[in-house]
């Protein structure tokens, strides 16, 4: 019975998911879908009489969607990381 008590009192280490290498790059990807978000808007023109062809200029329509989809990626990244993984 003394080998039952000694396994039942021995603590259990419990890990989290995510180490801080996960958490560092998933704070790099919120902050490019963030800096993507910021650099679409506006744009917009004071007057709904009058067209401002500055919404389809190349950091509205070319940059803030690729920083998005870089910031996604990097989640992903961060996500399937395993910063235990031994080589």
């Amino acid at each position: 019975m003394s080998k039952a008590k000694q396994k039942q009192q021995t603590p259990v280490r419990r890990e989290f998911v995510f180490q801080r290498k996960n958490y560092l790059f998933m704070f790099i990807g919120l902050a490019l879908i963030s800096i993507g978000f910021i650099l679409m808007s506006g744009g917009g023109s004071d007057d709904p009489n009058v067209f401002n062809p500055e919404i389809y200029n190349f950091r509205r329509i070319r940059l803030a969607p690729t920083l998005v989809l870089m910031g996604l990626a990097v989640e992903i990244y961060a996500i399937l990381l395993n910063p235990n993984k031994k080589k």
